[in-house]
């Protein structure tokens, strides 16, 4: 997407502010700083377009977003042309792999909706924001399945994933594709009461205790971000 005169009205732009799922994925990318420099880069639900600006900023030669809401995708094109990485930018409206359909990249990024709930609005967020579906995986899981087709040779993948939402399955499904994934880090995430409120209720029994911890009137769920790849590019 490209524009000679580019503005967001703020409104919307709150919308979109980045969370702590987002400072977790930036923090990974941030390690693995070899990995952006002279990268294709592609992010999957590229939303307020900070994720790709980090890869910008850590030396990757094209960005390419993609996001199913059209603020998104102009967000994205706003932060980018900002920061001077415009150039090199290209943002598509679209769902998953459609819109690079046949396309390879170095390497792809996501951030997707996987709470297991469905859509509904809170905290002054887009009704798409978190939802994933009854038990979180709606978009995960067709991410996990085109993700070897859009990998270039060597490529990888730095995604996060719920502690909630079955990374067992999540590694099946990449290892059927010859891929492997592993846990690069894990962090503890304040989840709020009205997100909570409308989390599937067989997903929050199952999650108790396990991956989501209650302090009082407080709440805090696991989430991992994951490295995917072919094993021998993985280190």
């Amino acid at each position: 997407m490209q524009s000679t005169a580019l503005a967001y009205p703020s409104e919307a732009a709150a919308t979109l502010r980045p969370s702590e799922y987002t400072a977790a994925l930036i923090q990974t990318l941030r390690r693995r700083a070899a990995w952006v420099r002279g990268a294709d880069v592609l992010e999957i639900g590229c939303g307020s377009g900070v994720v790709l600006a980090a890869a910008g900023a850590l030396g990757a030669v094209s960005l390419c977003g993609v996001d199913i809401e059209s603020d998104a995708v102009w967000a994205s094109a706003v932060l980018l042309r900002e920061l001077g990485h415009g150039d090199k930018a290209e943002l598509h409206h679209g769902d998953l792999w459609r819109p690079v359909s046949g396309r390879r990249f170095d390497l792809i990024l996501a951030n997707l909706p996987e709470f297991p709930m469905q859509p509904g609005s809170f905290g002054g967020r887009l009704s798409t924001w978190s939802s994933g579906g009854e038990d979180g995986r709606r978009l995960l899981d067709p991410f996990l399945e085109g993700l070897a087709e859009h990998l270039a040779p060597g490529g990888r993948a730095i995604a996060t994933h719920n502690g909630f939402v079955d990374l067992a399955r999540s590694r099946r499904i990449v290892e059927r594709h010859g891929l492997t994934c592993r846990v690069a880090d894990t962090a503890m995430i304040p989840i709020v009461p009205d997100k909570l409120a409308l989390m599937t209720p067989a997903a929050l029994r199952a999650a108790e205790g396990r991956s989501i911890h209650r302090y009082g009137p407080h709440a805090f769920g696991e989430v991992h971000v994951v490295e995917i790849g072919v094993s021998n590019n993985l280190d």
